[in-house]
């Protein structure tokens, strides 16, 4: 008797991949027959099957002027650094290197150039279905990004004549600081792209020959499976409580508890 299908492939071109998911069931086999195989993966989760993997910075910066320049980006970068004089302890530790700056912003809600990442794909699929607005699509997406395949493209990048810019560079970056407990939690780490290009647009940009490697996969997951989701992530341990050390994972924690039935 043939097995069920698990899963459908809705789309592939220039290294995207989009998969849809009959039922949450079948997220653990599509993690250990696929992503597994790579260990290279990082992952994302989104509400929505429609929101780009673009920062923060972006969607505030084109909402605000209709239009994006480095200018306004180092601008917001040096608002934070003055805004965060005094904030930071009595004695922080010295933070150079410009990701940092964005990545401690990042942490405490600074709209950055800079996007979350994490190493684990039920850590993905929690934020993927922990929140439920209004504006609910169908389907929600856990990302996955070949970071081995992305970083090799990277480094041909940086022998072009734009070499040492953004330009054309997707750039991984793991913060050694010790003032964001959550990215330690989450297994984080972030990306960041050339300004005005999301993730996808880059993928499909760059690897515009590729015919058999899956560089980005969008993996799509029904909505109505939330709760479920949500009661077996809890019982793997990976919930607010676990991936936010504060108060704001406790309380996040208790409100989950009473919301979803046998949680």
């Amino acid at each position: 008797m043939a097995r069920k299908p698990r899963w459908t492939t809705a789309s592939y071109s220039s290294g995207v991949v989009t998969i849809d998911l009959f039922s949450w069931d079948y997220f653990g086999d599509f993690v250990y027959d696929i992503m597994l195989q790579s260990p290279s993966f990082i992952y994302r989760g989104h509400r929505c099957d429609n929101w780009l993997l673009e920062p923060t910075l972006d969607r505030m910066l084109r909402k605000r002027h209709g239009h994006l320049n480095a200018k306004d980006v180092e601008a917001q970068l040096n608002r934070f650094k003055y805004a965060a004089r005094g904030r930071r302890g009595s004695n922080p530790p010295e933070m150079k290197a410009e990701n940092d700056w964005w990545a401690l912003g990042q942490h405490h809600g600074l709209a950055t150039p800079l996007l979350d990442w994490t190493a684990s794909p039920y850590v993905a699929a929690y934020f993927a279905f922990c929140n439920t607005n209004v504006d609910d699509t169908k389907k929600r997406v856990v990302f996955a990004l070949a970071q081995n395949a992305v970083r090799t493209k990277g480094e041909s990048l940086l022998q072009t004549p734009q070499a040492g810019t953004l330009t054309t560079h997707l750039e991984f970056f793991k913060p050694l600081s010790d003032e964001n407990s959550r990215l330690v939690n989450q297994g984080g780490l972030f990306t960041r792209v050339p300004l005005g290009v999301d993730v996808e647009k880059w993928v499909k940009q760059h690897f515009s020959e590729e015919k058999r490697h899956w560089i980005l996969i969008k993996l799509q997951i029904p909505s109505s499976n939330r709760e479920q989701c949500l009661r077996e992530l809890n019982r793997m341990n990976i919930n607010h409580l676990t991936l936010f050390p504060d108060l704001y994972g406790a309380s996040a924690f208790s409100n989950m508890t009473g919301a979803i039935k046998a949680y």
